[in-house]
């Protein structure tokens, strides 16, 4: 096949997905949507999965079999302000699992139920509608890194990362309407948004 670039930018029929136009939504320990996050955010990941693969030997040939679906953790990198807001949010929700002295979990974070939440990443379009959303289902904090002082450090802002387990992930699987992108798609159960 020759090389036409007019080819390639017809198949590329909406420009292609930005990387940069994303939300991320995560609630603080008490459920609370902290509406600073989304803008402390600064990367993040559209979530992938893993099938695993079920080797059958069968007269010297390894029959390969679908396995168990799993999903890797899930790291966003954040932005530090002077007030700390979004760094002692997360030590809060880490320490609540496990405390710093006693190895202990928090009375009201006993069950599974009470520490681990819901998060959502969000993907936009060039227009500004949503063109795909991420739910993360029974997720809470694993590793929250250090942040790095440095007297030779200029002209920089502090950030850390913050990595999540987390047991499942849900997509409405949107399909971006030709006529208005961005502003209405169809859910997986048929219904319309927008």
């Amino acid at each position: 096949m020759a090389f036409n670039v007019n080819e390639f930018r017809s198949t590329l029929k909406l420009d292609g997905a930005r990387p940069n136009l994303f939300e991320v939504r995560v609630p603080n320990i008490d459920g609370v949507i902290d509406t600073d996050f989304v803008f402390m955010c600064k990367t993040a990941q559209l979530p992938g999965s893993t099938v695993g693969v079920i080797e059958v030997p069968y007269f010297g040939r390894a029959v390969k079999l679908a396995g168990n679906r799993t999903f890797a953790e899930w790291t966003v990198t954040v932005i530090n302000d002077e007030n700390f807001r979004q760094r002692n949010t997360f030590e809060r929700w880490h320490s609540a699992l496990s405390s710093n002295a006693g190895n202990l979990r928090a009375q009201n974070k006993i069950n599974s139920t009470q520490y681990s939440k819901q998060a959502t990443v969000i993907q936009y379009g060039k227009a500004g509608g949503k063109i795909k959303e991420y739910t993360f289902h029974g997720m809470f904090p694993t590793d929250i890194t250090p942040i790095d002082l440095d007297w030779g450090n200029n002209d920089t802002v502090e950030e850390f990362s913050v990595t999540f387990a987390y047991q499942y992930w849900t997509t409405d699987d949107r399909v971006v309407s030709r006529n208005n992108p961005g502003a209405n798609f169809n859910t997986q159960d048929g219904s319309t948004s927008g």
